[in-house]
């Protein structure tokens, strides 16, 4: 019987430095996993955290997770390099419904670092361009040095539509894209919400006022989809960290749409 605590050995083979605190590792590895999905990553000797996949499973040979510095673990993973060797456990929990996805508009709405499991879907959007209507992002961060993937986004915006902002006070004397947080941008730009699908995922405080903003906007809360990630910590629904009411997120989630989340304790 295979023994779920022990983790796979997976080789750092490119690191990629985002903003002064947050890396994406790419590792090799031969990982069937859906977008949504996230995975537990040891340092040997340090711990052990979770974090969303961040890359599309359309590619092969590799996952990759985007990290930020924030504590003892994640601490340990920023000071690997190339040819180090960490643990990974997954993949756990659910994913994005991609099969309600097809044919729809899509709006994938991120700020800060939860752009992350969101890129793992729009990158297999990307591959997968024939089965989607129109998709477009829109993506915050505190200031224009904590906006992750920036040189992703300017491949992105050759293919889809892009609306990037950062919050007032963050911009510099350069920054030609928007000022504002994101709920008020999306209210200024208004999207069109028929055969529209919307996937948020960023600080708690962001997408509770993402969601009011879309309810103002008519969107309805089957079709707004989120991914909490708050709190998961074994990844196996044993050490109940991550549980609302009876939902473990970790077992049931992290993905959830709105009308899902207002029928949990409202813990959220």
């Amino acid at each position: 019987m295979e023994n779920i605590y022990r983790p796979k050995v997976l080789e750092i083979i490119d690191i990629i430095e985002e903003t002064p605190d947050i890396k994406t590792f790419r590792l090799g590895a031969d990982i069937s996993y859906r977008p949504g999905q996230f995975g537990l990553y040891s340092v040997f000797s340090e711990g052990e955290a979770t974090f969303c996949i961040a890359s599309s499973p359309t590619k092969k040979g590799y996952i990759e997770c985007t990290v930020k510095r924030i504590g003892r673990v994640t601490d340990a993973l920023h000071n690997l390099d190339l040819g180090d060797k960490i643990g990974f456990r997954g993949p756990y929990g659910n994913s994005f419904p991609i099969e309600l996805f097809k044919g729809k508009n899509l709006l994938f709405i991120g700020g800060g670092i939860g752009l992350a499991p969101l890129r793992s879907l729009l990158l297999y959007c990307l591959d997968k361009r024939e089965d989607f209507s129109e998709i477009t992002l829109l993506y915050g961060a505190r200031s224009v040095s904590d906006l992750v993937y920036k040189k992703e986004i300017n491949e992105w915006k050759e293919k889809i539509n892009v609306f990037l902002t950062v919050d007032p006070g963050g911009e510099t004397p350069d920054w030609k894209e928007k000022i504002g947080f994101v709920p008020k941008v999306l209210e200024e730009l208004s999207p069109k919400r028929e055969d529209t699908f919307v996937i948020t995922c960023g600080p708690p405080i962001m997408i509770k006022f993402v969601c009011s903003s879309l309810e103002k906007l008519g969107f309805s809360d089957h079709k707004i989809i989120t991914t909490l990630e708050m709190k998961m910590k074994c990844g196996i629904g044993k050490c109940g960290r991550c549980n609302i009411g009876k939902t473990y997120l970790c077992k049931d989630g992290p993905v959830f749409s709105l009308k899902e989340i207002k029928n949990m304790p409202d813990e959220f």
